[in-house]
């Protein structure tokens, strides 16, 4: 059972990344919504379409039996309290015309992954490990002097999405990635809602056509789909496995913003984003070399 979920994990991980690359052309499109509005039509309408899910899988028991253990009932509370903050911030970031911002921050994410295996997992960094982290601080240093402050967009998606990642590693063990998603999404929607409510006739919902309206519920599927598969992946893959296949994420970002967004780019930028590149070229040879040493992958026990 374990080579199946080993052989499932890779291909499972590169569609969420892909999907989440390219999701800087979709929430354009959901304008004039702001980027809370959307978070919480995506909360909502992720919630829907889980339920769906969870019918037609047979799963509901598995999403009743995570809501009825406190500590995996907590542990999820916080992974939605992250990824909310991630999708607040990652949308505001694409609808300020700031992509290459959170590409940045995908981009950095890796390398703070490594991190988080060194400060709460007690995993030990090899020496090319700790060269990459010095090139990642390097980069948000040039950053912060050439542009004139933090990366705050880029740091803020960089550690929530992280500390997601930990947790759905954690906790993904013992609860499957769709009854898991479905929990979070219960713990978000009625906040989601409370806000829309809130909101009421200056929402855009129902006041700008029927296409706008199924763009908005569309949100659910294009948030749920990708997360789904990321919470899949994290089961079946080692933390640092994950962090290397978030590269596709932030690479796609980069070019939509660069090349279709027309987006920017000074000297200090390039030369940040150069330096994080150069940090990850280290983190990827070091895994390639660590996992020619030893095919296997050790799995972290929950």
């Amino acid at each position: 059972m374990t080579q199946h979920h080993d052989r499932w994990g890779l291909p499972l991980g590169i569609s969420a990344f892909l999907l989440w690359g390219a999701m800087p052309l979709f929430f354009p499109l959901l304008e004039p919504a702001g980027a809370i509005e959307i978070v919480a039509n995506r909360v909502v309408w992720s919630l829907a379409f889980c339920l769906i899910a969870l019918a037609v899988m047979r799963q509901l028991g598995a999403f009743r039996d995570a809501l009825r253990s406190p500590r995996v009932l907590g542990t999820l509370a916080v992974a939605a309290v992250l990824i909310v903050i991630n999708w607040v911030v990652y949308v505001y970031a694409v609808l300020t015309d700031r992509v290459l911002d959170a590409a940045l921050g995908y981009f950095i994410n890796p390398v703070l992954t490594v991190l988080l295996g060194v400060l709460i997992l007690r995993e030990r960094l090899r020496p090319v490990q700790w060269l990459a982290v010095a090139f990642g601080v390097a980069s948000v240093v040039v950053l912060s002097i050439g542009l004139g402050g933090l990366p705050w967009i880029s740091l803020c998606l960089a550690l929530s999405f992280g500390m997601y990642g930990l947790v759905k590693n954690r906790v993904g063990r013992t609860v499957p990635a769709l009854p898991g998603l479905a929990v979070e999404t219960v713990v978000a929607t009625p906040f989601a809602i409370a806000y829309l409510v809130w909101l009421g006739s200056s929402g855009t919902f129902t006041g700008h056509g029927i296409g706008h309206s199924l763009l908005l519920m569309a949100s659910g599927v294009v948030t749920a789909l990708p997360l789904l598969l990321f919470g899949a992946a994290a089961r079946r893959l080692p933390l640092s496995v994950v962090g290397m296949l978030q590269y596709l994420t932030p690479a796609l970002q980069f070019l939509v913003g660069l090349l279709i967004f027309g987006e920017h780019m000074p000297a200090a930028r390039w030369v940040g984003f150069i330096l994080i590149w150069v940090a990850l070229v280290l983190l990827t040879t070091d895994g390639i070399h660590q996992s020619r040493k030893a095919p296997r992958v050790r799995r972290v026990r929950p």
